[in-house]
């Protein structure tokens, strides 16, 4: 990807997290850029096509995040093996590293906060919002607990994921984020504890 194309998608997504996808027109993605709309369209056809240039990205970064940490990149039914081979330590450190991904990156930040904007106005984006910040990452979360041969994964899951999905806002009304960052790696140290202990690890 060039730089100018990349800045443009950069440009753009920050601006749909500041004002919301629909309400940013072409021109106020060129004009950030200072650039004409004409320049714009030699790297993009439209707005969709930028969109639809930051949700690839966007699937690149996930699944890129993931093999780092040597974790599942699709469902458990195409897996099985890939889930059995999770481990609750790896699996404490992917949810840390998560939660500094989706609050201090600033291209995933960005993401989280458009889809947040505009889950209610856009069944699209209402889809997203839940694949990738609520029941999709609920449901991945479940099912490396069943995996993992925890009774009641979905209560696990819950018990995990859901503090992290609610510190995402937190954090971004929070002055002092560091203190929000360190809480959130205590609780996940405790609960990976909590998690050892159970099956005796």
């Amino acid at each position: 990807m060039s730089d100018t194309k990349k800045s443009i998608l950069l440009s753009a997504l920050g601006l749909f997290a500041r004002d919301g996808y629909e309400a940013v027109p072409v021109s106020a993605i060129a004009g950030e850029l200072g650039i004409t709309k004409g320049a714009l369209y030699k790297h993009y056809k439209n707005k969709r096509d930028i969109f639809d240039s930051i949700v690839s990205r966007m699937e690149r970064h996930d699944a890129e995040r993931a093999n780092e940490f040597q974790m599942p990149t699709g469902p458990v039914s195409h897996m099985e093996e890939e889930y059995l081979r999770v481990t609750v330590d790896r699996f404490v450190e992917y949810g840390k590293a998560q939660f500094r991904y989706w609050t201090q990156d600033s291209f995933a930040s960005s993401f989280r906060r458009m889809l947040t904007l505009e889950q209610y106005r856009s069944p699209e984006m209402g889809r997203l919002y839940q694949q990738y910040l609520a029941s999709g990452p609920l449901g991945y979360v479940a099912d490396i607990f069943g995996s993992l041969g925890y009774a009641d994964p979905m209560e696990k899951a819950l018990g995990f994921y859901g503090p992290m999905f609610l510190m995402y806002s937190v954090y971004d009304g929070a002055e002092a984020k560091d203190g929000i960052i360190a809480a959130v790696d205590s609780y996940l140290e405790k609960t990976g504890n909590r998690l050892r202990e159970e099956k005796n690890i």
